[in-house]
């Protein structure tokens, strides 16, 4: 045969696949044997190794799956995938407006706002399975990505190449430039049975439901697993389209998807309604056949019909004003509570969970049950060996409904004789412990939160993969190449058991932890199958560790994950306080008064540096890593050390800042207050309850040592600080400065404040005025413009040599 004739017949061939693929798959009427077909795709595939040219990039043998990916690539939406907002209804009330009254408060809205009645409403099943797009350009399969956030998701296209049911090419004569469509992929009840009885006949672990099992499937990073296992795509809206024109109504949406070969859900299911009670109607109907279908669905889905009136509703947050989710009610059950344990998450948060007597509820073996925080367990009163009703909440997540009060385990009442015959429960009501039941870390529950957290988020071991992550993040301690997939594996597999032993990895270990990886993940690189050992990228992951040796203080600070310390806050200990010893040694009040530094920031600090095992963790970090441009305190740090600042800092129970200050005039300073007795506060000027507080206060020797160790502090940091800094140096006296770039080891503001302190001023831009521009590296516009003015340039180095003259 000719190259023409070769390319002629593989052309028939895909046409031919690809419309019976379509019967098959879509139509459910095939046309055609099965073993017709496999002739047809033998031939293809046959035909496409010998001639690789032939190959196209809609090729029905594809469907097969390619090689195996070390990662999925991200995507960001061009159009975001947005998610809906829910209504529930309750099916145990008679009354319809009462049954549906979420329902109704829905089409009332939307009433309202389009000043219309009744509205038109398209309705669907909502899918229990992944949302995916699809992106064709000319026609052709190009893209496909997971929801993700909604604004990035994970690059997916040769996985979702596989699913029969998704066209790889669009059979029109002249196809859309551009398409992009938003459907479920899902697994059939059917599918489902089948693959978990092929797991179980080969040892493997069966899958909880089809939504884990389709889940599973397509982020297979090997797509001729996914090829393996029945995934099954529908099609429910158009995100963008370009080159064809877009129909005007949700319905027309699902007719046109539907003539272009997607599979879109069968037309009695997606029926078009008005008013409420059309919804309900619906609602109900489908409620009824759920166990009928084919698939799993947690809901019912409604949106607008017009696109013109979606357009006028628009969008709310990251979801569409003219379309919700209707979810039906969750099923439950009755099982017994046969403890309760703490489970500590990866950010530190504490959650009491309790373990279950196995029971089914909504279509689920549960045998744990959330129990959300200590406030919840203690308002339901869930004790060990309760009965309790357990719901499958949102067809997701297990919860603990409510106790069976009549079930409870009693027993005799302590203290009980033959005339008092009383009895009480067997078990105690629920205590959160005070301790991390994993690393023995303080528990810290912060005032007004319903979380309690663990305090050792550098030592924790259940914490250690996001202390790691965080640790390493590009605006922290910026090593590149520390992905979220290698941390976990190097915690997984005992390679790093705190951040400090980042900077003990040698090249072997990292080797050794990529081929156990791989290994666990059934894969097989490239370089590995040709026999050679591919270590660049773990040179260059030693080479962002060992660069990060000497950050910035503000850097280093908020690497170290601190509650509620962000960039902003870490800035602020650098450039005031100076050093991280100065940072780890400091209580609460002293950094609640810096600027911008509330009191549950400050004694989130304050708990932090107080812990033993964030000490340790730290201690041993400090024996590679040292901040680079730590520097005294702020000179204007005794302004914020005033004893009234101070003593209002401290969250002593009625001294307020008037209190303050009035208690501050009639003291030595601190040092005399925390030796003072209750005798000799009586004497103070000051309302009777205030000075009883203040009494009641300095009473809790903790409270008394803490303010002595603050006391001292602040003589000790008082004495440090320069003491001509209200004395104009001559070299600065009247002198205007401008910092532009980014200097060796001073920060702007620590650059600042020493040329301020020493009597000179710090201007924002450059003009005939001003007398020295500092530059540092990327200086920019201003540098030239000091140029160009003749302006005297400094770099760092000249700027500490004319501080140090001021001095001497």
């Amino acid at each position: 045969m000719t190259t023409n004739d070769l390319a002629a017949r593989a052309h028939a061939l895909r046409q031919q696949l690809t419309r019976y693929g379509h019967e098959y798959y879509v139509l459910d009427a095939p046309s055609v044997p099965d073993a017709e077909y496999d002739r047809l795709f033998r031939e293809l595939q046959t035909l496409e190794q010998q001639h690789p040219q032939l190959k196209t990039a809609d090729s029905p043998t594809l469907r097969v799956g390619g090689m195996p990916l070390p990662e999925f690539s991200q995507i960001t939406h061009s159009v975001p995938m947005l998610s809906l907002g829910n209504a529930f209804s309750d099916m145990q009330q008679d009354d319809f407006a009462r049954r549906h009254a979420e329902l109704l408060q829905f089409d009332e809205r939307i009433r309202r706002e389009l000043a219309e009645s009744p509205i038109r409403y398209a309705t669907e099943p909502k899918f229990d399975g992944l949302a995916i797009s699809l992106l064709y350009r000319d026609g052709v399969l190009v893209q496909a990505a997971t929801r993700g956030d909604g604004i990035t998701g994970e690059n997916v296209t040769e996985n979702i190449r596989t699913i029969h049911a998704i066209p790889l090419k669009l059979e029109l004569a002249h196809p859309p430039t551009l398409l992009e469509v938003r459907g479920e992929v899902l697994m059939l009840k059917r599918d489902f049975e089948r693959l978990n009885a092929e797991q179980l006949a080969r040892g493997d672990k069966t899958f909880a439901n089809p939504r884990n099992a389709a889940a599973g499937s397509l982020r297979q990073l090997d797509s001729r697993i996914t090829a393996q296992r029945r995934l099954s795509f529908f099609a429910y809206a158009i995100a963008q389209v370009e080159g064809a024109d877009w129909p005007l109504s949700h319905a027309g949406e699902m007719d046109w998807l539907q003539q272009l070969g997607f599979p879109v859900v069968a037309q009695d299911l997606r029926p078009v309604v008005e008013g409420a009670a059309g919804l309900a109607a619906y609602y109900e109907s489908v409620l009824q056949r759920r166990a009928t279908l084919p698939f799993e669905i947690d809901g019912v889905v409604y949106k607008v019909d017009s696109r013109a009136q979606q357009e006028e509703l628009g969008f709310v947050s990251r979801a569409p004003r003219w379309a919700i989710a209707h979810k039906f009610p969750a099923e439950e059950a009755l099982t017994l509570v046969e403890a309760i344990e703490e489970q500590v998450g990866r950010t530190g948060a504490i959650t009491p969970v309790a373990r279950l007597q196995p029971v089914f509820v909504g279509g689920v073996t549960v045998t744990n049950a959330t129990l959300h925080n200590e406030d919840e367990v203690l308002r339901k009163d869930v004790r060990v060996g309760d009965t309790v009703i357990v719901r499958r909440a949102g067809d997701v997540i297990p919860e603990v409904v409510s106790v069976v009060l009549e079930r409870r385990p009693m027993r005799p009442a302590a203290g009980g004789d033959l005339f008092s015959q009383g009895e009480e429960a067997q078990y105690p009501p629920y205590r959160l412990p005070s301790h991390c039941p994993v690393c023995g870390s303080h528990v810290v529950r912060e005032a007004g939160e319903a979380i309690a957290r663990c305090s050792g988020g550098l030592s924790c071991k259940a914490q250690r993969s996001q202390a790691i992550q965080h640790f390493a993040g590009r605006r922290m301690m910026d090593i590149d190449g520390l992905g979220e997939r290698y941390i976990d594996k190097l915690v997984e597999y005992g390679y790093v058991h705190g951040v400090a032993d980042l900077y003990r990895l040698t090249l072997d270990d990292l080797l050794q932890m990529k081929r156990r990886a791989d290994e666990d993940e059934g894969v097989t690189p490239e370089t590995v199958k040709a026999g050679k050992v591919a270590s660049k990228w773990a040179e260059n992951l030693l080479q962002a560790i060992a660069a990060s040796r000497q950050p910035a203080l503000a850097r280093l600070l908020f690497a170290l994950g601190i509650r509620h310390v962000g960039e902003s806050t870490a800035k602020t200990l650098a450039d005031w306080l100076g050093s991280l010893a100065l940072i780890r040694r400091a209580p609460a009040a002293l950094f609640a008064a810096l600027p911008d530094i509330g009191g549950v920031v400050a004694q989130s600090l304050a708990d932090f540096f107080a812990e033993a095992n964030n000490e340790a963790a730290l201690d041993a970090l400090l024996h590679y890593v040292a901040p680079a441009d730590e520097h005294p305190p702020s000179a204007k740090l005794g302004e914020q050390l005033d004893t009234a600042v101070l003593l209002a800092r401290l969250a002593i129970p009625r001294l307020t800042e008037v209190r303050s200050q009035q208690l501050a005039t009639q003291i030595s300073g601190l040092e005399q207050l925390a030796r003072m007795e209750r005798r000799q506060l009586l004497l103070l000027q000051l309302p009777a309850e205030v000075v009883n507080a203040l009494a009641d206060w300095l009473d809790e020797a903790a409270n008394r040592q803490a303010l002595q160790q603050l006391a001292a502090l602040r003589t000790e940091i008082l004495s440090s600080l320069p003491q001509d800094t209200l004395t104009a140096h001559p070299l600065f006296d009247g002198k205007t400065f401008v910092l532009t770039g980014t200097l060796p080891t001073l920060s702007r503001d620590a650059a600042k404040a020493l040329i301020e302190a020493a009597g000179g001023k710090v201007a924002g831009s450059v003009s005939k005025k001003t007398h020295f521009v500092v530059a540092g590296a990327d200086a920019g516009s201003k540098l030239a413009k000091a140029q160009e003015l003749g302006v005297a340039i400094l770099d760092e180095a000249s700027l500490q040599a004319m501080l140090q003259q001021t001095a001497d």
